[in-house]
């Protein structure tokens, strides 16, 4: 854990995903911990942006107290030396791992928590859960450049109040951390709902795998050869590039990088 330092301003713009959600229901368990809380009520605007939450509103005094958890120093330093430009927010401390982020958590009491999804000892949803332990009233906004849905929806299962990519003004870092601050989410539920269908879609491809193919999958994310896989499992060259050859058509994917790729996003793959 290290104290703020000045730096240039680094890149990172708002994700405000899109999409169609033709099933409420698919989202009813996952949006009532976002916009219905007990005791509070969130408003929408035209946009489908929720609205300051009332009893979540910080009110003036005290700035904002932000954690920094990012490992590249470069970004920490510019994103510290911005945030600490505004006259309503200051970084109370920066970490580049897991571990470090949880004892910052703890002792330093961060009102909005930035943090990198890829982290030198885990993810940031590994952090996020951790960070949920000790410090359960901070926010938490994911600030990278993974640019998948497996780390918007990591985001949405850690209760997150914004997933933010490190491509545009950084300004908009700041413009998200004051609405996180007064109880706005500002991942709606159109865009929770649109992850859960493709995560069920693609669970759906890898639950009509065979064991055998499961099997070979999760040898070749070993990093296993054709060959080296069937002195494994025992079985013929041939019999391998079979089953490659059918897993490949079930999970929609022309390379054996691609299958393994899509299986460890959804975490089906060690």
């Amino acid at each position: 854990m290290n104290n703020s330092r000045p730096g240039p301003a680094g890149p990172a713009s708002a994700f405000l995903a899109t999409g169609t959600a033709n099933q409420a229901w698919v989202v009813r368990d996952m949006t009532r911990r976002y916009f219905a809380a007990p005791g509070e009520g969130a408003s929408f605007g035209s946009a489908g942006i929720p609205g300051e939450v009332g009893d979540g509103e910080q009110t003036g005094g005290d700035p904002i107290r932000v954690l920094i958890v990012e490992d590249h120093r470069v970004v920490a330093e510019g994103l510290a030396a911005l945030i600490n430009q505004q006259g309503d927010m200051n970084v109370v401390g920066e970490a580049g791992s897991v571990a470090e982020c949880v004892k910052a958590a703890a002792e330093l009491g961060p009102d909005v928590v930035l943090l990198d999804f890829r982290l030198p000892d885990g993810t940031g949803a590994e952090a996020a859960a951790a960070i949920r332990e000790v410090r359960p009233e901070a926010k938490l906004i994911f600030l990278t450049r993974e640019d998948t849905d497996a780390a918007r929806f990591a985001a949405v299962q850690a209760s997150a109040s914004a997933f933010i990519h490190k491509s545009k003004a950084a300004t908009e870092v700041v413009a998200a951390i004051r609405d996180v601050a007064r109880g706005r989410v500002l991942i709606t539920p159109r865009t929770i709902a649109t992850l859960l269908a493709k995560r069920r879609a693609i669970e759906a491809q890898f639950e009509s795998l065979t064991p055998r193919e499961r099997e070979v999958l999760q040898l070749m994310a070993e990093g296993l050869s054709s060959r080296s896989v069937a002195a494994r499992m025992g079985i013929s060259y041939t019999t391998v590039r079979t089953h490659i050859r059918s897993l490949g058509s079930k999970l929609g994917v022309h390379s054996k990088l691609e299958a393994i790729v899509k299986a460890r996003e959804l975490g089906l793959v060690r």
